[in-house]
Formats: C-alpha cells, sequence, structure tokens
C-alpha cells in the first residue's frame, strides 16, 4: 500500500477567520459541550442505577449514550479548543485517525439506530415474545455487530484515502478531516475513489433511513390493536426514536449522497451532525419518555436526601 505523500501535516481553516467570531463561537460550542456530556451521562447513570430501566430498550440508548460522549469529546471538544488556536494545524497521522473514529463512532451510530427499532418492533409487535427474543445474549450480540459494522465500514474509508498521494496543497477548508477535502488535495484522479465513498456511506445511509422509517411505519400501523394507553406510550417512545433518526441520517445523506465537491455549507451541516446532535439525542429522549423522566426524579431526589442526610450527620 505505498504511496508518495509530501505531506506530513494539514491547516484547517476552521468555521471562521474572525477572531472576535471565533471568542463567540468558543464560548457557544463550550456550552453545547457541557451540555452534551452533562445530559448523555446523566442518560449512562440512570439507566445503570435505576431498576425500572432494565429492559433492552434502554440498554440501547446507554450504548448511544455512550457513543455521543466519546464522539462530542473527540470531535466537539477539538473543535472547541482549535477556536483559540491561532494556526490550527493537524498531522497527517492524526488526521487518518480523526478520519477513522469520525466514520467509526458515525458508523457504528447507524447500525446502533438499526438495533433500536427491531428493539422497538419486537416489543410492539410480539410483545409476548420479547423478553425471550431480547434476551441478554442477543442484545450483546446485536451491540457487538453494531461495532463491527461501523468498524467495516471506516476500514473501507481509511483504506482509500490512506492509499492516495498527497503531493501538496495542505490547506482544508474545515475544521475536521473529511473524505471529501482530503479527496480536493490529493494528486491523482479520485473519480473512483468519490464512487466508493457514495457506494459505502452516502448509499448505505439512504437505504437504511428508507428501511428504518418504512419499520417504524410498520410498528406505528399496528398500534391499531393496542389500547390507548398502550398506544400513548408506543407513540412517545418511537416518535423519539424516529426524530433521532432524521436528525442523524439527514444531515449525512447531504453531505455523501452526491458527487465528490466540497462546498462552503458543509462545514456546518458537519457542525450539526458532530456538536448539535449529541446535545439533542439526550434531550429527546429523556424529556419525551416518562420512565426515563421518573427515573431521573427518583434519582435526584435519593441524592439530594443522601446530602440532606449527610449534612445533619455532619451537625
Amino acid at each position: 500500500m505505498g504511496h508518495t505523500n509530501n505531506v506530513t501535516e494539514f491547516v484547517l481553516l476552521g468555521l471562521t477567520q474572525d477572531p472576535e467570531g471565533q471568542k463567540v463561537l468558543f464560548v457557544i460550542f463550550l456550552l453545547i459541550y457541557i451540555v452534551t456530556v452533562v445530559g448523555n451521562l446523566l442518560i449512562l447513570v440512570t439507566v445503570f442505577v435505576s431498576p425500572s430501566l432494565g429492559s433492552p430498550m434502554y440498554l440501547f440508548l446507554a450504548s448511544l449514550s455512550l457513543i455521543d460522549v466519546v464522539y462530542s469529546t473527540a470531535f466537539s471538544l477539538k473543535l472547541t479548543i482549535d477556536l483559540l488556536s491561532v494556526k490550527k494545524t493537524i498531522s497527517f497521522s492524526a488526521c487518518m485517525g480523526q478520519l477513522f473514529l469520525d466514520h467509526l463512532f458515525g458508523g457504528a451510530e447507524v447500525f446502533l439506530l438499526v438495533v433500536m427499532a427491531y428493539d422497538r418492533y419486537v416489543a410492539i409487535c410480539k410483545p409476548l415474545y420479547y423478553l425471550t427474543i431480547m434476551n441478554r445474549q442477543v442484545c450483546i450480540l446485536l451491540l457487538v455487530m453494531s461495532w463491527v459494522g461501523g468498524f467495516m465500514h471506516t476500514l473501507v474509508q481509511i483504506l482509500v484515502v490512506y492509499s492516495l498521494p498527497f503531493c501538496g496543497p495542505n490547506v482544508i477548508d474545515h475544521f475536521v478531516c473529511d473524505m471529501y477535502p482530503l479527496l480536493e488535495l490529493a494528486c491523482t484522479d479520485t473519480y473512483f475513489v468519490g464512487l466508493t465513498v457514495v457506494a459505502n456511506g452516502g448509499a448505505i445511509c439512504m437505504v437504511i433511513f428508507v428501511l428504518l422509517l418504512i419499520s417504524y411505519g410498520v410498528i406505528l400501523n399496528s398500534l391499531k390493536s393496542h389500547s390507548q394507553e398502550g398506544r400513548r406510550k408506543a407513540l412517545s417512545t418511537c416518535s423519539s426514536h424516529v426524530m433521532v433518526v432524521v436528525f442523524f441520517f439527514i444531515p449525512c445523506i447531504f453531505m455523501y449522497v452526491r458527487p465528490v465537491s466540497n462546498y462552503p455549507i458543509d462545514k456546518f451541516i458537519t457542525v450539526f451532525y458532530t456538536v448539535i446532535t449529541p446535545m439533542l439525542n439526550p434531550l429527546i429522549y429523556s424529556l419525551r419518555n416518562l420512565e426515563m423522566k421518573n427515573a431521573m426524579k427518583n434519582l435526584f431526589c435519593k441524592k439530594l436526601a443522601m446530602s440532606i442526610i449527610r449534612m445533619c450527620q455532619a451537625y
């Protein structure tokens, strides 16, 4: 896999070159990062300490929150720190590592959203067999398959890009190392490489997005035979899942279901699915899920009561 590479580092232009604008964005993105980490960690803690949240659905939700925490720390936090840097550079190996992690977590989340849709289908359409079908071994296997799927996806992407020759220039008009900006810098024809990227990323996103929408349509159609309370609970859960699916897939489809090219709007679309979406996920699931809200209230009340007892004992 030898290739000619005269580039040892890349220069990232970032979101803006205006110093005052960078300071404003730093404050905004730092607040978003804090909200993202706190919200997702709160879901993780609530799921693992609350006996009422022992169903597979909450295990998958905790896995999604874990992905969002790590993903935000790897990308959102770096973006925030870079806003204070005069010159934003990244080594070639770090750039490849960033690209690898980006598609690893993104791919794992794609397959995890498929797993969560399957879980809701079994829970709503086959409730009597739910615990039998979604047993612990199956849940762990599905989680492992999600990460394997994400790894296989990112392996193809990284091998394709790493094998390209980079002779210069090394300036990327972006705030992260992404596929299309890197392909534009390669000193070779990248037409067929671009087709590989579209097939491996865009086409998969499009197909899975359509299948997920059809799946939730089938689930919602099956609610006709449920009681009013059952319909209300299922609608609340499924609507949360659909919102997360839409927020995740629409930007990805826009980014990768198209010819290889880099547009100014790409940076803002990337901000949405790397910074905003991980923050929205815990808000959507916690605000629209009654069981989650009750578990969080109980956890808060328990911690508050323990703190009051300790204060009283201290005096």
